[in-house]
């Protein structure tokens, strides 16, 4: 058990996590009092108004109501589809609600809970990586300073599926399978990005064997991240026979049709550019554009580094983000990306002047994503 004590410089990290939870509210309470809903009003919104936005109100929709409430559902005039998210966080949720009368704090607790648990095995994760001193201090501040960490306090899945998914790659690299596919079920359960985790653990412990560093019997874990979504697949036919009601949500919702990838590429550039769109959703889609650059470098470095599994694990997130008929959502999943953050933190350990230089270039950006969410507008 002396593994999970907290060591000083995990004791820095979770310094280092609440001074910047502190900045998040503070930059909330501002948006509140700043950018009011309507304008000449005298009275500020709710202290937590401005983390219940979006997403968010799905989530707490699903923990109260369910997923088909009084009999509603995809046949109803004006259904959110609600199925498309995951139970995982909303079960969480409920039972955290329990506890905590408010759904909004519930749902803050546990991303604050769960980030603290995040960012701790993101620190592991970039020591075991990483030989330099600091490296984990290093790899957490360019996280928690990344443009879509406000995702990380509010009421998402990030925070919870990190907790699970960065603790369970770490367990695998330490040859801990077993450990490693329960908390991947759980993140799978959370996010259907487990199975992208599932696909790249299963690729780790297929390259360990072959090695000799893992026994073949070990791969038998590797079907237990499968059963949360096979089962609320099942839960979802019962309902509308339809098995991959999830997916069809995501695609009458959030126009997850299949188009191929320089369709879906095209598409993003026009909202972008092209001048369809108000400013805000264009400068969100130009955001859009650029995660996307930034995921498809990452890929050709990991492979030029013959790091394969976690290659695999951003290529699924990318061909699952990139071949809707416009990106949605890739800024914001730039933050499951662990090997970025890390091979970042090597890059500013070994030139110290880029420490400086993304400092300077995140600062401003990450409080323009954090307001444009905390007052309701679309970000990441």
């Amino acid at each position: 058990m002396a593994r999970f004590r907290l060591a000083p410089a995990d004791r820095g990290i979770l310094g280092l996590y609440l001074l910047t939870r502190v900045s998040l509210w503070i930059t909330a309470h501002c948006a509140r009092w700043l950018f009011p809903a309507q304008s000449g009003v005298r009275e500020a919104a709710p202290v937590l108004a401005p983390f219940q936005q979006w997403d968010a109100n799905h989530y707490l929709h699903i923990a109260r109501d369910g997923y088909f409430p009084a009999g509603a559902g995809p046949w109803t005039s004006g259904w959110d589809n609600r199925e498309a998210f995951f139970p995982g966080y909303p079960l969480l949720l409920r039972a955290v609600h329990t506890v905590v009368p408010d759904w909004t704090t519930a749902g803050l607790l546990i991303s604050f809970v769960a980030g603290a648990v995040a960012v701790l095995a993101l620190a592991r994760v970039a020591r075991a990586y990483l030989p330099e001193e600091g490296a984990g201090h290093r790899t957490v501040v360019l996280f928690l300073l990344s443009p879509c960490a406000v995702f990380l306090a509010a009421g998402y899945t990030e925070a919870l599926f990190l907790a699970f998914a960065l603790p369970a790659w770490l367990a695998a690299m330490r040859h801990r399978w077993a450990l490693a596919a329960v908390l991947t079920m759980l993140g799978t359960a959370v996010r259907v990005s487990g199975l992208f985790l599932a696909a790249a653990i299963g690729l780790l412990l297929l390259l360990a064997a072959r090695e000799g560093r893992a026994r073949w019997r070990a791969a038998g874990w590797t079907l237990l991240p499968a059963l949360p979504p096979a089962a609320y697949s099942w839960y979802l036919h019962a309902h509308t026979g339809d098995w991959m009601a999830w997916k069809h949500a995501q695609e009458r919702g959030w126009y997850r049709t299949f188009h191929t990838p320089w369709e879906a590429w095209a598409n993003t550039w026009a909202g972008a550019f092209g001048g369809t769109q108000s400013t805000g959703y264009a400068f969100m889609f130009q955001a859009e554009l650029a995660a996307m650059v930034v995921g498809l470098a990452l890929v050709a470095l990991l492979v030029r580094r013959r790091r394969w599994p976690e290659a695999v694990y951003v290529v699924l997130s990318l061909w699952a983000l990139g071949t809707s008929y416009w990106y949605t959502s890739v800024p914001r999943a730039t933050l499951l990306w662990w090997p970025l953050w890390i091979g970042l933190a090597a890059l500013s350990l070994r030139r110290p002047w880029f420490r400086t230089a993304y400092l300077c270039v995140a600062a401003p950006v990450t409080t323009l994503v954090a307001l444009t969410f905390l007052t309701g507008r679309w970000a990441g």
